[in-house]
């Protein structure tokens, strides 16, 4: 029978200002090859019921995965007895103003369900997908992995709240790694676990797979023959797959509230940000337009509400260059008196929801592709995220990328590897002086942003177009 979530809220008998329950019903299924060899297979299914509780103005939380009365009503208890003991330490008094009444449903968006492929069919298309990669002996290594997950989310709460959200989620990864020698060079599709969507099976469309992952193979051995990336100070153009951990990074980050509050300092870090900043900071030049969207149709990060029943739409967090709201929840704008957007998340049933960044992405201006580079006279273009460091605040940063081209007078020329880049957070985003229009824009993801204690990987998506910065350092793996 199912269990109606419903009538078990009203059943509870607890003395609170607000009660919420939000149930989550998860399955995985993921499938990995190597070598053309499956490797692993498997799928599971996760269920439970966070109960979230506001008592003498603070929160308390405790989660349960029996679907009965009884289990139910002793976590409701266990959180009303945490909102209780924490309220003598309150850094700010809450009321049930933070828990808007949410009511609606949202689905993802898909072409063909995930039934339309069976597990056969995907396990011989990841084979497939390792033959293609191994375009040469020198390639040494191939994998190919893909993840789908579906999800249900279930939220009501004692003012009326009732919220029903299906997800369909895929995420995959095709490598190749070459060798000649010493030399080694791996090639992925646009970055490890970059291709994340909410979509369905059309994902999977193999002649559109195989056509990428021909081209990734090629690469990886093309790397094994080229020049080590100069080391200089010149204009740095970075595809859509690089771009997409420069927002997260460099933007997402340090624009989290409670991270600029103090709450996540002795775990992932500050910011380099003030709450003064808001209105105030030129955070990049004009050309840098950031917004907060949930709602763009297919990126990995979609929803209605996020877990706090906050009705999630399109924001601006950097207009024209200008700082203008952060990356909080009710919560967080009540404490820190900035404006926020719909981003309380939560990873799973038995964690509770924090400030999270969702769907970031950078606006398109008004340059091709090829418009851009024709205007550039020396520089290095860089695809897909190798490796990253950037410090506690979120301001020192140097990345490294799989692929490079050399550009000179207009035009791109010989194939670079090992390229890496350095700045500091605003000076970087400053130098930003050419934004693609939407011909280049392309949408990526990661299903591993860490943060929290107890950790939550969440679910992240990002958008850009292709850039171009100025005075940027580069330098190759020698430097």
């Amino acid at each position: 029978m199912k269990f109606d979530l419903h009538q078990a809220l009203n059943q509870l008998t607890l003395n609170a200002d607000w009660v919420g329950l939000r149930q989550v019903n998860e399955t995985t299924t993921t499938h990995a090859v190597r070598d053309g060899r499956p490797e692993s297979s498997g799928r599971s299914f996760s269920q439970g019921v966070m109960v979230e509780v506001l008592a003498q103005g603070q929160f308390g939380y405790a989660a349960t995965n029996r679907f009965d009365q009884a289990s139910l009503q002793w976590a409701a208890e266990q959180a009303q007895q945490q909102a209780i003991a924490t309220a003598k330490w309150a850094v700010h008094p809450f009321t049930a103003d933070v828990r808007p009444k949410a009511v609606g449903q949202y689905q993802s968006p898909f072409q063909q369900p995930f039934d339309l492929i069976s597990i056969a069919d995907q396990l011989d298309l990841l084979v497939k997908v390792c033959e293609t990669l191994h375009v040469s002996d020198q390639i040494v290594k191939t994998s190919a992995f893909a993840q789908t997950l579906e999800t249900e989310q279930i939220f009501v709460s004692s003012n009326g709240s009732d919220t029903y959200q299906k997800l369909g989620l895929v995420i995959t990864d095709y490598e190749a790694t070459a060798q000649a020698g010493n030399v080694i060079q791996k090639r992925t599709d646009n970055g490890p676990l970059a291709r994340c969507y909410q979509a369905g099976a059309e994902v999977f469309d193999p002649e559109q797979v195989l056509a990428r992952v021909q081209r990734v193979g090629e690469q990886a051995i093309k790397l094994l023959t080229a020049a080590d990336c100069p080391t200089t100070t010149t204009t740095l153009v970075l595809a859509p797959d690089q771009m997409m951990l420069q927002i997260h990074e460099s933007v997402g980050h340090p624009l989290e509230l409670d991270r600029i509050l103090g709450d996540e300092r002795n775990y992932a870090g500050s910011s380099f940000v003030k709450l003064a900043d808001f209105g105030q900071l030129v955070y990049g030049s004009p050309l840098m337009n950031i917004t907060f969207d949930p709602t763009v149709a297919g990126e990995f990060a979609g929803y209605a509400f996020d877990d706090a029943g906050m009705p999630a739409q399109r924001e601006y967090l950097i207009k024209d260059g200008l700082l203008l709201r952060g990356l909080g929840s009710l919560e967080s704008q009540a404490r820190a008196k900035v404006p926020g957007v719909a981003n309380c998340r939560a990873r799973s049933w038995n964690r509770a929801p924090i400030d999270r960044m969702a769907n970031l992405n950078l606006e398109p201006g008004s340059s091709s592709f090829a418009e851009m580079i024709s205007r550039i006279e020396s520089g290095v273009y860089m695809e897909a995220n190798r490796s990253w460091s950037i410090d506690d605040y979120r301001n020192k940063f140097q990345f490294g990328c799989e692929y490079a081209r050399l550009i000179e007078n207009g035009q791109l020329t010989q194939v670079l590897r090992n390229p890496n880049y350095r700045g500091i957070t605003n000076q970087f985003w400053r130098n930003l002086v050419q934004v693609g229009d939407r011909s280049t824009l392309e949408m990526y993801g990661t299903p591993y942003c860490g943060k929290g204690e107890p950790n939550q990987c969440i679910r992240v998506g990002h958008a850009s177009p292709t850039c171009v910065f100025n005075q940027i350092e580069v330098f190759g793996g020698a430097a």
